[in-house]
C-alpha cells in the first residue's frame, strides 16, 4: 500500500487518540462530571481511521451515537471536543451537542447523530453536491448493524445508486445493535451482500486489521472521486465498551471483552505488524503513547476549567441566518 513512515505514524496516533480518549472518557463520566449519554467507539478505531486517512477537508462524513472515533479521525479538535462532551461554552459546539451531537463543518464532520439511520440520507445530499460542483469530493456514512435495517439507509442506498452519487456507506457490524446480537436481527450473513440488490459493490473487511480497512477504503473512495459511483462496506469489528455508558451488558458471555482485547485489539494487531516488518520501532510508539496521554490530560483539565454555557446562550443559534 505504500504506506510511508510518516503515514504510518499518523495512522498509529490517530487510533491511540481515539483509544485514549474514550478510555478517558470512560473513567471521566463515573465521577458523575459528565452530563448526558456516552457512547464510547474503543476497539473500532481501524475503521474510522482507515477511511479518513483518505478523506480531505472538503470531504464529507456522517456519523452515529458513537461518534468520537470518527471526529477525531477525521481532524475535529479534541479540546474542542472534551470540552463539549462536558457541556462547556468553548465546546465544538458550545455545549449545546454534546457526547451524541458534535460537529464540525470546517473538517467535513456533518455530525454525530442520536437517530439510528440518520446519516445514510445526509451524505447523499453532499454527495449530490459534490457532483454538481465537480470537485472531487465525496461523502462517508458511517452506520451500524441496526441502522443497516433501517428504511432511510435503504433509500439512500437506492438513491446513490440511482443518481450515481460519490458516496460509501460503512457498516461497522460490531455484533450488536443496542442489546440485541445481529446474528438475530439482520437477515443475511454479510450486511455487504445487500449492496447487489442496489447495484454497487458490496464488500466486507476485517475491521479489526488498519491495512485491510486502508486498502479496501482507498479503492472505494477512488472508485467515487473518479465517478464510479457508491459502495457499500462492511467492517466487521467489535466495541470494548457496552452500548453506553452504565450499560450492564449482560446480553455478553463471561469473559468476552476480555478474550476480545487479547485477541482482536487494532491498536495491538498494528504494533505487531509494524515491529515485525521493521517498519517502525518501538521507540516511535511509545514516544505516541507518551504525547496522546498528555493530550488527552491536558483536554480533560481544560474541559474541567472552562466556563458552561450561561441562560442567555439558550436563544442562541436556534435558527440559521442566511446572507
Amino acid at each position: 500500500m505504500n504506506l510511508n513512515e510518516t503515514q504510518l505514524l499518523q495512522a498509529y496516533r490517530k487510533m491511540r487518540q481515539i483509544r485514549a480518549f474514550e478510555d478517558r472518557v470512560h473513567e471521566e463520566f463515573a465521577t458523575g462530571e459528565i452530563p448526558g449519554f456516552v457512547h464510547l467507539y474503543a476497539g473500532e478505531e481501524a475503521s474510522a481511521v482507515g477511511f479518513c486517512m483518505h478523506l480531505t477537508d472538503e470531504d464529507r462524513i456522517a456519523s452515529t451515537h458513537r461518534g468520537h472515533g470518527h471526529c477525531i479521525a477525521k481532524g475535529v479538535e479534541i479540546n474542542g471536543m472534551m470540552s463539549e462532551i462536558y457541556g462547556r461554552r468553548n465546546g465544538i459546539c458550545a455545549g449545546k451537542g454534546g457526547s451524541m451531537h458534535i460537529a464540525d463543518l470546517e473538517k467535513g464532520m456533518m455530525g454525530a447523530n442520536g437517530i439510528v439511520g440518520a446519516g445514510p440520507p445526509l451524505i447523499c445530499g453532499a454527495g449530490l453536491a459534490a457532483k454538481f460542483q465537480k470537485n472531487g469530493a465525496v461523502a462517508v456514512a458511517f452506520v451500524g448493524d441496526g441502522a443497516s435495517n433501517q428504511g432511510t439507509t435503504m433509500e439512500s442506498l437506492n438513491l446513490a445508486s440511482v443518481w450515481n452519487l460519490p458516496c460509501i456507506f460503512v457498516a461497522e457490524n460490531n455484533g450488536y445493535a443496542e442489546a440485541t446480537s445481529s446474528t438475530w436481527s439482520v437477515s443475511c450473513e454479510n450486511i455487504a451482500d445487500r449492496a447487489a440488490a442496489f447495484g454497487m459493490p458490496g464488500v466486507v473487511v476485517d475491521g479489526h486489521d488498519f491495512f485491510a480497512v486502508y486498502e479496501v477504503a482507498g479503492e472505494a473512495i477512488k472508485r467515487a472521486r473518479e465517478g464510479g459511483g457508491p459502495s457499500l462496506i462492511e467492517c466487521k469489528l467489535n466495541r470494548f465498551y457496552g452500548h453506553f455508558e452504565g450499560d450492564a451488558q449482560k446480553y455478553r458471555l463471561k469473559d468476552e471483552v476480555k478474550n476480545l482485547k487479547q485477541s482482536n485489539d487494532c491498536l495491538k494487531k498494528f504494533a505487531d505488524k509494524v515491529l515485525d516488518q521493521g517498519l517502525l520501532n518501538k521507540k516511535h510508539l511509545a514516544e505516541i503513547d507518551e504525547l496522546v496521554a498528555e493530550e488527552i490530560d491536558f483536554a480533560v483539565n481544560h474541559a474541567k476549567s472552562s466556563e458552561k454555557p450561561n441562560s442567555a446562550d439558550l436563544l442562541t443559534d436556534v435558527y440559521v441566518n442566511y446572507p
